[in-house]
């Protein structure tokens, strides 16, 4: 027991201590949901076996089923597009925010922080505000385009089945922006001001600096900012839910929302776990690609 004690005070033991409860963290609340999920998916449930362990093994009858469903290719066309879009949306808005912000001008870090405290909302708030500005009679997008004279009449963002995926995107570029434009001012920063010296005394322009000296050296923090967006977006279901609720008639409905529709609206369990195991593959292999990316770029 002293010796125990001894080693607590010298900080051996506390640090495995910390390690072993964020390791027993990281194995109740994420591995093991994971792979409950992975049984569940490969199981016959129902709601007469749900509460219990006696469930028939079915193999990938399960995958076979929904992969067959009618709705299957639409929600997986839709989420493709939702998480492209929004995620190179968001790199590209995110990297001229930092380096417009990188400037030093007056209010820069006001405009800074207004720009971070849209990002530390909840997405269901989000999804209810943006919900408010694209109304089709009332929305204040609606009224700045048409006082702009971009539009004639009304755009029903959330109930026209043309543009109702595309007002889910808007809103999730928003909330990710903030986000993008932090980790990439930090990329930024990182990058020797004397490399920008040396290539305008070459006679580079401002274009050519950029492409040249700054895209290059960010290579690692562009990977990185890639691989935590497309993750993020993979598991974005707070927004759909207050937004559109994959409406209508499934037009902006994604993976990730109807794995939750599968599960706790038709109860079919099985199924919605068959979905969130295919959106744990797609995260588990973007993480490999970035580790595997960068680990060739150290090696280089």
């Amino acid at each position: 027991m002293t010796r125990m004690i001894a080693r607590f005070r010298d900080g051996s033991s506390f640090d495995l201590t910390l390690v072993a409860l964020a390791l027993a963290y990281l194995f109740v609340f994420a591995a093991l949901p994971m792979l409950y999920t992975v049984v569940m998916s490969v199981q016959k449930i129902d709601m007469f076996t749900l509460g219990t362990l006696a469930r028939p093994f079915v193999g990938l009858r399960n995958y076979a089923h929904v992969l067959a469903m009618p709705v299957a290719w639409r929600v997986a066309t839709n989420t493709a597009i939702f998480v492209v879009l929004s995620v190179v949306l968001q790199l590209v808005i995110g990297l001229v925010l930092a380096i417009y912000f990188r400037q030093d001008f007056p209010g820069a870090s006001t405009l800074r922080g207004l720009f971070l405290a849209g990002w530390v909302m909840p997405a269901l708030v989000v999804g209810a505000i943006w919900r408010w500005l694209l109304a089709g009679d009332f929305g204040v997008v609606n009224f700045l385009l048409g006082s702009l004279g971009l539009i004639k009449g009304h755009i029903f963002w959330i109930s026209d089945p043309h543009v109702a995926l595309y007002s889910l995107i808007i809103a999730n570029v928003w909330l990710g922006i903030p986000f993008n434009m932090l980790l990439l001012s930090v990329g930024l920063a990182a990058i020797p001001a004397d490399v920008y010296e040396a290539a305008s005394l070459d006679g580079a322009s401002a274009i050519q600096r950029f492409l040249f000296v700054t895209l290059p050296m960010m290579r690692a923090t562009l990977g990185a900012v890639l691989s935590l967006s497309i993750i993020f977006t993979m598991q974005q279901y707070d927004l759909v839910a207050a937004l559109t609720q994959g409406g209508p008639s499934n037009a902006s409905n994604v993976a990730q929302y109807w794995s939750w529709q599968l599960s706790f609206e038709t109860y079919d369990i099985a199924g919605g776990s068959v979905v969130a195991v295919v959106m744990i593959l797609v995260v588990i292999l973007v993480a490999i690609l970035y580790v595997r990316s960068t680990r060739l770029e150290q090696q280089a």
